[in-house]
């Protein structure tokens, strides 16, 4: 009788076809011991009936019944090893939440060890044995521990899923190979998984690179709301000092006008007293007078009486018909205000300096674009002037040059920010400068306004100067424009233009909402005379006292 101590080997009971302990084993003719689903389906995936083993081919698929002798040599086995594993549990560690549990473990799961691909269980350092013993449990792939693995089996096939589909980007199982994703590229899981991580470090440089812009737009946007602060605080105090500056003028204004007032009042005052006193005089003078007179018409002596009107003659009077006390207060209200006035103007021409020097902090360099210029205009070769031309340029007529109106455009376009520019305008009788939007219809006549994408002032008949607003805009300027400056934000909506020699305000459009680029406009007439000359942005900064 054979010892005990040599009993069975573990790589008796495993199939050949899953690698694992047998489950209904049965047996060919050839001898060969399978898993009854695993020959089966084996046989089912294939136009022959081969043996794995010695490729043995029957010509009818044999009925295979359950080898009861070899499955019950499988109970005992799987017996024994349970056996092992429980006297040798209680020595592992039992697993704790989080951790991966032993599989195969009966009553207290022992944290497993490892993971098998083939078998798509998880073992214990006990039941992992057999895997690192048995000659064919040895090609098992294993792994750390994971769990749901049965997430690893091929869903249609029951195939542990060991390639990688490129064409589907999708694991897939062998049998999937040749059904499913037939003529596809795929490769080895560890190949897919080498390649994906090479991609998955690139998209995660990528993501960092990302961070790393938003992070850096993050400082810029934290610097840009720290130099607004600061440009608050110093807009906060010119403003304070401005208003100051006038509330203390109007005050000495208004002060003064009452003083002009008062003392108006006090020398008519004065002068009406003086007028009383004398009027007082020469009632008094009067009065004793009439009394002569009523003493000398009660004497009956008729020489004394002739001889006493002779000497007593009337005292002297003043004639006070034309006298008047009328004291004029017209106009000195006016005069005050209109003082006040010259004041304040002065005042606002020193804020205007300042504001102007401040926008051209923002000039840019502009270059005209001969591919939007209408064919009667003529462009000097640096793009800085532009000239209407009786005879018409033979032009292609691409869809950005003006058609019906000799205009012409900046070659660069602004989507955010501000923006400034100057144009010299002098000796023209009329023109048209702003800014227009990308998309306006550059081939037919229509309305210049906000409305249709313009932004514009201009000069007609040499002296009429406009604002084409939502409605048309009568500018009433105290001198003719030489060069004219354009600024504009395009966050706060607002399109500025400027008398730069006089450094005033001509007109602003605001409360303006821009959603598409804007481009430097310029419409130089329908005369041949002086040009609309750009400045160049070297030119543009000024020094105001």
């Amino acid at each position: 009788m054979a010892s005990s101590n040599y009993g069975p080997s573990e790589d008796q009971f495993l199939c050949s076809i899953c690698l694992d302990v047998f489950t209904d084993p049965v047996t060919t003719s050839c001898g060969h011991n399978f898993c009854m689903n695993c020959i089966n389906e084996h046989w089912n995936t294939s136009d022959q009936n081969l043996c794995p083993m010695c490729k043995k081919d029957f010509t009818t698929r044999p009925d295979l019944r359950v080898n009861t002798f070899i499955s019950e040599m499988v109970v005992q086995f799987r017996q024994s090893t349970q056996q092992k594993a429980s006297s040798s549990s209680s020595e592992q560690q039992e697993s704790k939440p989080g951790e991966v549990p032993c599989d195969v473990c009966t009553g207290t799961k022992v944290k497993a060890l490892k993971s098998c691909l083939v078998c798509l269980v998880s073992y214990c350092e006990t039941h992992l044995e057999p895997h690192l013993t048995a000659s064919r449990l040895k090609r098992h792939q294993l792994m750390d521990p994971v769990e749901n693995l049965e997430g690893r089996m091929c869903t249609k096939h029951n195939k542990p899923l060991e390639l990688f589909c490129k064409s589907d980007q999708t694991c897939v199982c062998m049998l999937c190979t040749v059904l499913d994703h037939k003529n596809h590229e795929y490769v080895p899981l560890k190949e897919g998984y080498e390649e994906k991580k090479v991609e998955l470090k690139k998209t995660e440089a990528e993501i960092q690179q990302m961070i790393q812009k938003r992070r850096l737009k993050i400082q810029e946007i934290k610097h840009s709301v720290d130099l607004s602060e600061e440009d608050a605080g110093r807009e906060k105090a010119e403003g304070v000092q401005v208003f100051t500056d006038l509330m203390e003028s109007v005050g000495r204004g208004l002060k003064e006008l009452l003083k002009t007032i008062e003392e108006k009042q006090e020398t008519t005052k004065k002068q009406a007293e003086a007028f009383i006193r004398e009027l007082d005089q020469e009632i008094s003078e009067l009065m004793k007078r009439s009394a002569e007179v009523e003493q000398f018409s009660l004497s009956e002596d008729h020489l004394h009486l002739l001889q006493s009107l002779n000497i007593h003659q009337p005292p002297p009077t003043k004639d006070w018909t034309e006298v008047r006390v009328c004291p004029s207060y017209e106009r000195t209200v006016v005069r005050a205000v209109s003082q006040l006035e010259e004041t304040l103007s002065e005042k606002m021409k020193k804020v205007l300096k300042v504001d102007l020097k401040k926008v051209q902090k923002f000039a840019v360099d502009v270059t005209l674009d001969p591919e939007t210029a209408h064919r009667h205009l003529n462009l000097s070769a640096n793009g800085k002037r532009v000239k209407y031309v009786d005879e018409k340029m033979t032009l292609p007529n691409n869809p950005e040059r003006f058609f019906n109106t000799p205009c012409v455009l900046g070659k660069t376009g602004f989507s955010s920010g501000r923006f400034y520019f100057e144009v010299q305008v002098k000796r023209k009788i009329e023109w048209d400068i702003g800014v227009i939007r990308e998309s306006v219809n550059r081939k037919k006549i229509i309305s210049w306004c906000p409305q249709n994408g313009y932004w514009t002032i201009c000069l007609e008949n040499g002296n009429e100067y406009k604002a084409s607003d939502d409605h048309q805009v009568d500018l009433s300027l105290k001198s003719h424009p030489q060069k004219v400056g354009v600024f504009v934000d395009y966050e706060e909506g607002v399109v500025s233009f400027y008398d730069v020699e006089a450094a005033a305000l001509i007109y602003s459009f605001t409360g303006c909402f821009f959603t598409e680029k804007l481009f430097p406009f310029f419409h130089p007439g329908s005369e041949e005379s002086a040009p609309l000359i750009i400045s160049h942005q070297r030119k543009l900064m000024y020094s105001f006292m």
